[in-house]
């Protein structure tokens, strides 16, 4: 028995009893309510009813001028609002989740592109069938306002051993490589065991340089202290550098784990060779915006990463 000696049913408070009563009391009205929400009257006052019976109080002041709510029903009315707005957040949430659950989106730049973008997406899928996967090949700077702004979940990019990792971000790095010149296996560059300075300035090889935004942009510029090849080609990102140089176009400057592994290296079409006296190294990091709930189709694709990362040798560390 209750207090107001009811007997209790057992089937509980929903939340469409919760939402019909707010509906009468702020129409004023059982008929008007029930016209707003397509229920006979006798069905609304029924629903009312049972919720009242439930909590053991009179809810509502019936009168022949319609329905207000009682005193007992406004000192519990900061409760049912509550009720209904964690509802409404929960399914805000849920809707959320759902539509994460069904697409991931990664940034990359190029030269993330092989051998740990395809096999990780490949991984990813076969767990994951009924997720799609949205890859979007941009700069850095575009990757991170993205992520900044929750259009991309997850984000590849570069990093120069020695630079300052960007706080807003969680970083977890996949790989450490060398800068190394890619070049046709036939090529003059790609006779000898290394690439100097010198011979990207004055040898027989047009440069192809990725464009300002870049890492690789900013690395080369850095390298060559300002000083400006010949004659140059520049570029959108890494892919196309590649291409350029099968086609014979050039050589360009990339991390070593861009060129090996492509399908370029693996047929031959390109090939490549250190820097001398270049000890810079190339950082390829994993980045997402510091939440404190991460999707968990995001969370998913994040550890495939990390796990393919390790399958190719790269050096891991702790997520920053």
């Amino acid at each position: 028995m209750n207090p107001a000696g009811r007997p209790r049913h057992s089937s509980g408070v929903r939340t469409e009893q919760l939402e019909y009563l707010t509906a009468v009391t702020r129409l004023g009205s059982l008929r008007r309510a029930a016209e707003e929400l397509r229920l006979s009257q006798p069905a609304l006052s029924e629903t009312v009813r049972n919720l009242e019976r439930e909590l053991g109080v009179d809810l509502l002041e019936r009168k022949r001028s319609g329905a207000r709510m009682s005193a007992a029903g406004r000192e519990l009315l900061p409760h049912i609002v509550g009720v209904l707005e964690a509802v409404d957040r929960l399914r805000s949430a849920a809707g959320e989740q759902h539509r994460v659950s069904r697409m991931v989106r990664v940034g990359t730049v190029n030269a993330a592109t092989v051998p740990l973008l395809f096999p990780a997406v490949r991984a990813f899928r076969a767990a994951h069938p009924a997720t799609q996967v949205e890859v979007v090949g941009a700069r850095q700077s575009e990757i991170h306002d993205a992520l900044s702004e929750g259009a991309l979940d997850l984000g590849l990019v570069n990093h120069l051993d020695g630079d300052d990792m960007p706080a807003d971000f969680e970083s977890t790095e996949l790989l450490r490589g060398r800068p190394v010149v890619c070049v046709r296996p036939g090529s003059v560059l790609a006779a000898g065991a290394s690439v100097s300075v010198s011979d990207l300035l004055h040898g027989p090889e047009p440069l192809i340089v990725m464009r300002s935004g870049y890492v690789m942009h900013r690395y080369l510029h850095r390298l060559l202290r300002g000083r400006e090849p010949a004659f140059s080609y520049s570029t959108d990102g890494a892919e196309m550098g590649k291409l350029m140089v099968a086609e014979g176009l050039g050589a360009t400057v990339l991390p070593d784990f861009s060129v090996l592994g492509d399908p370029l290296e693996r047929c031959g079409a390109i090939t490549y060779r250190p820097l001398v006296g270049d000890a810079a190294e190339v950082l390829l990091m994993l980045r997402r915006r510091r939440a404190d709930a991460v999707p968990r189709a995001a969370g998913d694709l994040h550890a495939v990463f990390v796990r393919t990362a390790r399958e190719l040798g790269g050096r891991l560390v702790r997520g920053t």
